[in-house]
């Protein structure tokens, strides 16, 4: 078994973790943070969980920010939203369960 090392992070890279979370949390107050090593890109990654239909609405609360962290900044940090598992899988039963369409009559 492995035990994960504890991540050593940089003052900069605690602060503009601080910060995304921060602005994320603003516009969803219900979102959940996991800080995690990460090595594809190498880097560190902020795992966004939010009950949401679209995850993309959670890069543009920070994307603008998160480049400029990248590329201004040089910091190696990384935002990956996710929606809750529960959401997903009762998002497949609904599809699942949900009657095809019936085809269309050929001419």
């Amino acid at each position: 078994m492995n035990q994960e090392r504890p991540l050593t992070l940089t003052p900069a890279l605690e602060k503009a973790i601080n910060e995304l979370q921060g602005r994320i949390s603003e516009r969803f107050p219900q979102a959940s943070f996991v800080v995690e090593e990460g090595f594809d890109p190498k880097g560190i990654y902020l795992v966004t969980t939010v009950d949401i239909a679209d995850t993309d609405e959670v890069i543009d609360v920070v994307g603008d920010r998160l480049l400029e962290l990248q590329v201004d900044e040089g910091l190696p940090i990384y935002v990956t939203p996710l929606r809750p598992i529960q959401r997903v899988v009762a998002e497949l039963q609904e599809r699942e369960h949900a009657t095809s369409p019936s085809p269309l009559p050929l001419p």
